[in-house]
């Protein structure tokens, strides 16, 4: 176990090695190539407006997810109806997806309590 340890270390040193190398010329490399975004003078006005724009796209795109929503729904209640054709394999998805909910929720919970286990801080 221990030398399992010790070779992790050594990746992860080499990996942060070739970052610090490597990783101002792929920064570089990354805004050089989608220069085309960037808007040019980065004003609070122009920030706004961007922010403006995100928002308003956002609430745009809300009619295509209630729709896929929807969708999501009837394919449940579908599969629901038909369970008796439901293989094992989808069993054990649905319970895996359930069971990653739940974990996603502890691990919520645990954060929110300021990375504890027993309870809140006063």
């Amino acid at each position: 176990m221990a030398s399992r340890l010790i070779q992790v270390q050594s990746k992860a040193c080499e990996a942060s090695k070739f970052v610090a190398k490597h990783g101002t010329s792929y920064y570089r490399q990354l805004l050089e190539k989608n220069k085309h975004y960037i808007q040019e003078p980065a004003t609070v006005d122009k920030c706004q407006e961007l922010s403006k724009q995100l928002l308003y796209t956002r609430l745009a795109s809300i009619p295509g997810r209630c729709e896929t929503f929807r969708k999501e729904v009837d394919y449940a209640k579908n599969l629901w109806k038909n369970r008796t054709d439901l293989k094992v394999e989808d069993a054990g998805v649905a319970a895996l997806f359930g069971l990653e909910c739940f974990a996603w929720y502890c691990a919520g919970e645990i954060i929110g309590r300021g990375f504890t286990f027993t309870g809140y801080y006063p």
